[in-house]
């Protein structure tokens, strides 16, 4: 699936509890544009408070589109999400506005700037029997087998991101050909000039305080209830779903395996591995700019400065 042109949407961008919602909304106003989430768990109904999804008064203030699309007990692949993110695209700026896309899902951003290599079809045999390997021997033992048959892709794949991993050996086995060797095709890169994506950071211990700082907020703002009124829907929370930070956490403390105070800090100290890998990801990325920020800068102010970095005036 080849990627839209770079040059006909913005994008904003950083690692977790960066302060992207705001400085988005600000940056919209100034480029008279629409928000379209970068984010694989904003698709999910009904998990806004543990996804941080835009606010109501955040939604009023600028349309925002990509989220809230399916029951959390739904899949959804990142081929899906980049063919409705084209469609918007077209949707946005046949109405004269500017798409800006926000989120800070690495993956999402790459097959945005790159496309995306699709592979052959999903074959459900072969995936129930690879995911009875993983039952039967971890996550670990799995990783080892992707090393031996595509060590490209295997240092490319965390050892627990186990969907990744099925993925690569369903498609190995039933190709015969890594895919590392089939996606190369689409790692072409740009240069961030040509591109207008800008990546907010802050200094390491600013974005650990904020952190610790946004899952108190969740947890005071209803994170368990939230998460009690998923699991009471009847469906609950899919396989997906369950990977978005906190959630697991708290079905854990539901579950009577730890008390909110350990939920929170397990939370916590998930979040700031998460963050650890989305900058990684972002480093990979030529296309990127990096916006350094500071505490004192409030949101239109630094919507101000990307707008001006990106020629906007």
């Amino acid at each position: 699936m080849s990627p839209p042109d770079p040059e006909s949407y913005w994008c904003l961008t950083g690692v977790t509890a960066t302060g992207k919602s705001a400085i988005a909304v600000a940056l919209a106003q100034r480029l008279d544009a629409e928000v379209l989430s970068l984010d694989s768990m904003a698709v999910y109904r009904g998990m806004n408070i543990g996804t941080a999804t835009p606010t109501p008064e955040q939604q009023a203030a600028v349309p925002h589109h990509l989220i809230n699309l399916i029951a959390p007990d739904e899949e959804f692949s990142v081929a899906q999400w980049l063919e409705l993110a084209q469609a918007k695209i077209d949707e946005v700026r046949g109405r004269g506005k500017l798409p800006l896309f926000v989120g800070g899902t690495p993956l999402y951003l790459k097959c945005l700037l790159r496309g995306l290599f699709e592979g052959p079809q999903a074959d459900w045999e072969l995936r129930q029997e690879i995911q009875a390997e993983l039952e039967a021997h971890g996550a670990e033992a799995l990783h080892a087998r992707l090393e031996q048959v595509d060590p490209v892709a295997a240092s490319a794949i965390h050892r627990n991101d186990t969907r990744r991993i099925l993925r690569a050996l369903e498609v190995y086995r039933a190709t015969g050909e890594p895919i590392s060797h089939q996606q190369m095709e689409f790692e072409d890169a740009r240069p961030a000039e040509e591109c207008r994506v800008f990546v907010l950071q802050r200094d390491r211990p600013t974005q650990h305080r904020r952190i610790e700082q946004r899952v108190d907020a969740m947890i005071d703002g209803g994170l368990v209830e939230e998460t009690q009124a998923l699991v009471a829907d009847g469906n609950g929370l899919g396989r997906t779903a369950r990977q978005a930070v906190g959630y697991q956490e708290v079905l854990d403390y539901l579950a009577g395996e730890h008390d909110l105070a350990r939920a929170a800090e397990r939370t916590k100290a998930r979040t700031r591995r998460f963050a650890k890998r989305q900058g990684t990801w972002f480093r990979s990325l030529s296309e990127c700019r990096f916006v350094e920020l500071t505490d004192d800068g409030t949101a239109e102010a630094i919507a101000d400065r990307v707008a001006k970095a990106g020629g906007a005036g």
